[in-house]
């Protein structure tokens, strides 16, 4: 943000002349102008430290390669005017965004799944933390994506490049050796070795799943600016969509069999191939809403595993 304001303070004399008429003092010296020009906006370049919500460690780092699907919600008016978790000042009219792990000011794309509007937000907070959402969107942000009404939104949000500070100057590039050294990112695995398995039960077939294709990008001239601009754009998204609850992915069979038999209810295991790598992904069963995946999410954060989350899938 680049704008001033200006916070003018001014000595009031006309209750200090009465008094001068009453008595033998001399006159009040005249009103004395003190102005302080401070920026509207002391927004900073920053990664952050590890941090703790609620029993769950989350850990922030560079994400180039950023690419998630989940449920969006949006924050409106309680926080307008307060500073967000990089200094800047937030405005519920900008198109900005609070994610939990990515640095600030990032710009990213959110497109919503639902209707295929996409758009860049610039993140600029921290948040949220109602479990199962994974990025809170600025009232104009939400208005964009026609989520203001539902409140939430099936949505992707894929990283696109480093933001401008509000001065207007370029992020600084953060040193490789300063790069390499954050802490890696949480591995979303529950540790086989802490978990018994439970005699007796039945364990689903792995069924094979398609990950979801990424929505077409929009046409060529629409993203020679990856800053927020507030253009809309219509990108081709899946017909139909459903929501699971993913508790972790393994290399090994075994662990997800595991951790599946320790968690107990309707989970299963699918299997992706990611780069020549077969995963084998701990998952609830198809949800249609999100109310039933806030209400599956619950039910297996509260039988342990705190890195469960929702994700958006075919």
């Amino acid at each position: 943000m680049t704008g001033l304001f200006r916070i003018r303070l001014l000595a009031a004399g006309s209750v200090a002349g009465l008094l001068a008429a009453c008595s033998s003092a001399p006159p009040p010296p005249p009103p004395v102008d003190h102005t302080v020009t401070v920026p509207q906006s002391a927004g900073v370049y920053k990664v952050g430290r590890p941090y703790q919500i609620d029993n769950v460690w989350y850990y922030p780092r560079e994400q180039p390669d950023y690419d998630e699907t989940g449920i969006a919600s949006w924050y409106g008016p309680t926080f307008y005017g307060k500073r967000t978790a990089n200094g800047e000042i937030y405005d519920g009219d900008k198109l900005t965004a609070a994610h939990k792990t990515l640095p600030m000011p990032v710009n990213v794309r959110v497109t919503n799944l639902e209707n295929g509007k996409s758009i860049v937000v610039r993140v600029n907070d921290r948040g949220p933390y109602a479990r199962g959402r994974i990025i809170d969107l600025s009232r104009r942000a939400a208005e964009l994506l026609d989520m203001v009404r539902s409140g939430t939104a099936r949505v992707r949000v894929t990283y696109l490049d480093r933001a401008d500070l509000g001065n207007g100057a370029p992020a600084p590039i953060t040193p490789p050796e300063i790069a390499n050294a954050l802490p890696a990112a949480p591995s979303g695995k529950v540790a086989s070795s802490a978990l018994d398995a439970v005699p007796g039960a039945s364990v689903a077939a792995p069924a094979a799943a398609r990950p979801m294709p990424r929505p077409a990008p929009p046409p060529p001239e629409t993203l020679a600016d990856d800053e927020p601009d507030g253009k809309v754009t219509e990108v081709s998204v899946p017909r139909a969509t459903r929501l699971y609850v993913q508790v972790g992915a393994f290399s090994n069979m075994q662990n997800a069999r595991t951790l599946m038999s320790k968690l107990g209810g309707d989970l299963r295991i699918s299997t992706l191939n990611r780069g020549g790598q077969t995963l084998f992904r701990v998952r609830s069963r198809p949800l249609t809403s999100v109310a039933d995946a806030d209400a599956e999410l619950s039910r297996i954060t509260g039988a342990g595993a705190n890195d469960a989350q929702i994700v958006v899938d075919q």
